[in-house]
């Protein structure tokens, strides 16, 4: 079988500058392009200024205000918490959810990182999916030790035969960590088998740096795209990534 798959930094559902919430719209993106798993970063689980400042601020977790009808299941990490609420990593799913845990891999104190690791169950009675959303450290030095958990995870949980998607925003415009994931997992990130490099994905307006990455093991791409241009730049900073696969 195929499926589809998309990742997207959605800046808490607010414009680039956050003078407009964009929440809505985005849902609407997202059903439009259709994936089937969508992994999401900067997700907003609770934000009660905000949900008095904007008007038609959704009453639910935005994870669970994106997936609606559409993906049934989901799964949330909470990784930074604060007075007024908290916001983290996310994974919407057609396919059920059979188990999610969220790691801490905060590299310090001051920025709070999370590795979502979910496994999904496919249908036709194909191995588990497993799905790891991230969101790596602004520094260098600690996506390298991010790189490492991730590592670390999935050599500990994930079988060897078992198809993988490791999925978010890297941070990692010098690929760097990129690479050193790859090396050391075996995967392939799905624009560098089609177009030799990772894909520009930031800003979404006119994308110059590459930092948000979709790397899969046991999953051949058949097709990757990057969404951008002024219409995207009106939802977040991130352009989203999807690609679609089948199950080698």
């Amino acid at each position: 079988m195929e499926l589809s798959v998309a990742t997207y930094n959605i800046h808490k559902g607010l414009s680039a500058f956050g003078r407009r919430m964009i929440v809505h719209e985005l849902r609407d993106r997202l059903r439009a392009v259709e994936p089937d798993v969508v992994f999401l970063q900067e997700v907003q689980g609770l934000h009660e200024r905000r949900a008095m400042r904007f008007d038609q601020w959704p009453e639910e977790p935005q994870y669970e205000f994106l997936a609606d009808s559409v993906w049934p299941d989901f799964a949330y990490g909470r990784n930074s918490v604060y007075d007024h609420g908290h916001h983290g990593n996310a994974i919407l799913s057609r396919f059920p959810i059979v188990e999610a845990e969220n790691l801490d891999v905060s590299s310090h104190p001051f920025e709070s990182r999370g590795l979502l690791h979910v496994e999904i169950e496919l249908p036709e009675g194909l191995p588990v999916l497993h799905c790891l959303c991230v969101h790596l450290a602004l520094g260098e030095r600690g996506r390298l030790r991010q790189v490492t958990a991730i590592a670390e995870r999935v050599a500990e949980i994930v079988p060897d035969g078992a198809p993988l998607v490791v999925a978010g925003d890297f941070n990692d415009w010098r690929d760097r960590a990129g690479r050193k994931l790859a090396m050391e997992l075996g995967l392939r990130e799905a624009f560098r088998d089609r177009r030799g490099r990772p894909a520009r994905s930031f800003p979404s307006r006119l994308p110059l740096l590459r930092l948000d990455r979709i790397y899969v093991r046991g999953l051949s791409v058949r097709h990757a795209e990057v969404h951008h241009g002024d219409e995207w730049g009106r939802i977040s900073d991130h352009a989203m990534l999807t690609a679609r696969l089948a199950v080698d």
